[in-house]
């Protein structure tokens, strides 16, 4: 029963709790007991607060044994990747150098949110080193391993988040996506991954990357869990001065909302690039849930990417640069030599990937005049081995680590929602694809999700448990 309980999604749990099926400290124990026993392999905790979980999952109980609300997510346990702020613990952001920082004074905004609708702090997930990373192999803390295949990677840099959700150990997990970060981990871990819009959540209380790219976000085995945990977390915070004013239209979709009125077309070109069997498959399988017929094509995608690149690497080295001057030595020295790369790129090359993504911003409007919703895959391949360097992209060798977000990165550079959605083809790793829409259509995009989960196309079992 306590395993049951433990790998319950974050809908059933609550529904169980709210019930009076079960107690949120029964959900609690359960899932401190999973994270002791399988962590120690699958690597997804670098904290695991304990007491605080216990401690919240009593005021659960104690507010519904006294006739209170605690919350619409009361009793959902989750997790934070490593960048984001909890109360009195040091924000490690996977690095050697935050070791020596204080502690944090309160929790991150997201954080603070999600426990004020009920919810239960589990503890802080791996991550890649400042999250400049898709495999989160770190140096410091060691490897996340995927827990469908313990010698693959989990993804990243989000890979404790996608690994701690699809093992079970916590039932949703916030993550950070600035080229890819939720998505390339849902993909290889085979959950459901949120990034919304950039703004559309506050980052106050996160150890930021790229300040004009990264998005916060949420990975779960549930389309309901991205949806309730989104409207948890949104609405507007002075904290954070690129989130935006006024209150979102709320994410949670209708379970027969069904897909009337939405233009959806798959991504070709570009997009089209070294399809593996694999990838054909679930595109195949998308394709024929939502009834596509034809692609579309995007503008120079292959330059968005680069312009994305390029203002990564930039805004990442410039916010690293004093503590490359002193303490150099204590990067992993993978990413040290990126963010030095990063920190001396010309000024010109900045100013044109931005004006690049100011036309690149035009030229999307024109797309999503013909389109509500695009379809792309998520990553060019499954989750590759922990060791492994490189991969085939039709017949050509790509070093793995740059690559793994060449579907993601141009995403990115304007902002845009997607929804990653998975797919789990029998005798094979997961993918997912991305469900991508233009500004403030998360709603529409969780339809589109709900709908391949409701089709069974699209699902996030636990691992193991199939």
């Amino acid at each position: 029963m306590s395993a049951d309980l433990a790998i319950m999604s974050g809908r059933e749990a609550a529904s169980a709790i709210r019930s009076g099926k079960v107690t949120a400290s029964d959900v609690a124990k359960a899932s401190l007991d999973r994270i002791e026993t399988l962590n120690p392999d699958i690597n997804a905790y670098t904290l695991v607060t304990a007491d605080r979980a216990l401690a919240e999952a009593d005021a659960v109980d104690k507010a519904f044994a006294t006739g209170d609300d605690p919350g619409p997510l009361a009793g959902v346990t989750f997790s934070v990747k490593n960048l984001f702020d909890l109360a009195g613990e040091v924000t490690l952001a996977g690095s050697k150098i935050n070791v020596d920082d204080p502690p944090a004074a309160r929790d991150a905004t997201s954080v603070e949110r999600l426990c004020a609708a009920g919810a239960i702090c589990l503890g802080a997930t791996n991550m890649g080193e400042y999250a400049y990373d898709f495999v989160t192999v770190n140096a410091h803390y060691g490897a996340t391993r995927n827990p469908h295949d313990l010698t693959r990677s989990a993804g990243g840099s989000s890979g404790g988040s996608g690994a701690a959700v699809a093992g079970g150990l916590g039932a949703i997990s916030l993550g950070t996506d600035t080229n890819g970060s939720i998505r390339v981990p849902s993909s290889f871990c085979g959950i459901w991954g949120l990034k919304p819009g950039y703004g559309q959540l506050s980052r106050a209380g996160g150890f930021l990357f790229s300040g004009s790219l990264d998005t916060i976000g949420v990975l779960g085995r549930d389309v309901a869990d991205l949806a309730s945990s989104f409207d948890a977390m949104a609405g507007h915070d002075a904290r954070d001065p690129v989130c935006r004013t006024g209150a979102p239209e709320p994410a949670m979709p209708s379970l027969d909302a069904g897909l009337s009125g939405l233009r959806i077309s798959r991504l070709g070109g570009y997009f089209r690039k070294g399809w593996t069997d694999d990838i054909a498959a679930i595109m195949q399988a998308v394709g024929d849930a939502l009834d596509l017929a034809s692609d579309i094509e995007l503008p120079k995608p292959e330059l968005a990417r680069s312009a994305a690149y390029a203002i990564t690497a930039t805004e990442g080295g410039e916010f690293h640069r004093h503590r490359l001057r002193q303490r150099a030595a204590d990067y992993d020295p993978a990413d040290r030599d990126r963010f030095l790369a990063g920190s001396l790129v010309p000024a010109e090359w900045y100013l044109q990937a931005q004006r690049f993504r100011t036309w690149w911003h035009h030229q999307m409007q024109d797309v999503f005049a013909n389109a509500d919703i695009l379809i792309a895959p998520a990553t060019p391949l499954a989750a590759p081995l922990l060791d492994q360097t490189n991969f085939e992209l039709d017949g050509v060798a790509y070093p793995l680590r740059p690559n793994i977000g060449l579907w993601t990165q141009p995403i990115t550079l304007i902002g845009l929602p997607v929804v990653a959605a998975p797919v789990h083809i029998p005798g094979q790793l997961p993918l997912a694809v991305q469900i991508i829409g233009k500004p403030g259509s998360e709603p529409d995009l969780l339809r589109v999700a709900r709908f391949l989960e409701a089709s069974g196309t699209c699902a996030a079992p636990v691992a193991g448990t199939v």
